[in-house]
């Protein structure tokens, strides 16, 4: 079986020399996908110098079109975020603002430009609002032309009012861990499928 890519763009509001439970939950979604015949790597978002816009390259060093260079060769995206006030990151708004510009893209065959890749999300927060969450970022990515697999997303969110991080409330193997391995699944086998019989160009 071929070995594909996977793309976690971690949309926590730290820079990197800081610990993120969204990062470690990306991290933990690219371990499940390596069952599954899929390598990769994490970009923290926050570090890319990535300008607000909604075009492919918004100049003056913008670092999304490097970032997006990393989209357009992987097979799998993931969106790891944390929620803020029961809403997806501002800089996974960002991302998702940017890849707008996928709306009037196209690929070599003249189809959209993301066809035949595939997109899950994974979501913590110490607040409620992961179903809210997930359900935002997916039908975006879903608008501008990713495949969202079954069960497609893996979330851990904290006690109410509490103040433990996921990174910092231990294994969760019976609950999120089980969720990081369906959404592998589900995800590889539908990016494998597409990458032996892709969509038609019409």
């Amino acid at each position: 079986m071929t070995t594909l890519r996977a793309l976690v763009l971690g949309c926590s509001l730290k820079s990197g020399s800081q610990e993120s439970s969204s990062d470690l939950l990306g991290r933990q979604i690219l371990d499940a996908l390596a069952d599954h015949d899929v390598d990769g790597e994490l970009i923290r978002v926050a570090d890319q110098n990535i300008k607000f816009g909604v075009s492919t390259d918004e100049g003056d060093g913008d670092g999304w079109p490097a970032v997006r260079e990393k989209i357009l060769a992987a097979q799998i995206l993931v969106i790891a975020t944390p929620i803020w006030l029961g809403q997806p990151s501002s800089v996974a708004k960002m991302v998702l603002e940017r890849l707008d510009a996928e709306l009037s893209e196209t690929d070599p065959r003249g189809r959209p430009s993301m066809s035949d890749k595939v997109a899950v999300v994974g979501v913590v927060g110490n607040e409620d609002g992961a179903h809210h969450v997930i359900a935002e970022v997916i039908q975006a990515l879903n608008d501008v032309g990713f495949t969202i697999p079954a069960a497609g997303s893996a979330y851990w969110v904290g006690e109410a009012l509490g103040k433990v991080d996921y990174k910092d409330a231990g294994p969760k193997p019976d609950t999120t861990g089980e969720s990081v391995k369906s959404l592998a699944s589900t995800a590889a086998h539908l990016a494998h499928a597409l990458a032996s019989n892709p969509y038609p160009s019409e």
